[in-house]
């Protein structure tokens, strides 16, 4: 059964040296609020271009949190891009990542901005506790 997690989150990029200009490298701070609660650690690389609204990003990200009341980590993978503004996002629980009470999670992450917040919305499996 599927189960949909929603809540905020804050976010603190830092950008990180990187010697190409279209390129970039920032560390990833985040803490979640809502049916996730906890706090992420990660990389992302950026890459713009010279046509406005189209950019694109990967990143990786471990959360240490609870979830549906139970404890522990799991990491994300995102990949994403803006097509002269259209954005299309994948954002993924890496297989076998879960860690403490969340081994076994599986599911996917969407993001959404709304007036300078950050939304979420995870749709997730977790094997049944012991």
């Amino acid at each position: 059964m599927t189960n949909r997690a929603s809540g905020t989150f804050e976010v603190k990029l830092s950008p990180l040296e990187m010697d190409e200009p279209t390129l970039g490298r920032m560390s990833i701070d985040k803490q979640f609020h809502g049916d996730l609660e906890g706090v992420s650690k990660g990389q992302m690389l950026t890459a713009g271009t010279e046509v406005k609204g189209s950019a694109a990003y990967v990143a990786v990200e471990r959360i240490t949190g609870t979830l549906a009341g139970r404890s522990g980590s799991f990491v994300l993978q995102h990949y994403a891009s803006l097509n002269r503004g259209a954005p299309q996002q994948s954002i993924a629980v890496v297989p076998d990542s879960g860690a403490g009470q969340l081994q076994g999670l599986a599911g996917t992450m969407t993001i959404r901005i709304a007036d300078g917040k950050h939304f979420y919305d995870f749709d997730y499996t977790l094997v049944p506790a012991p």
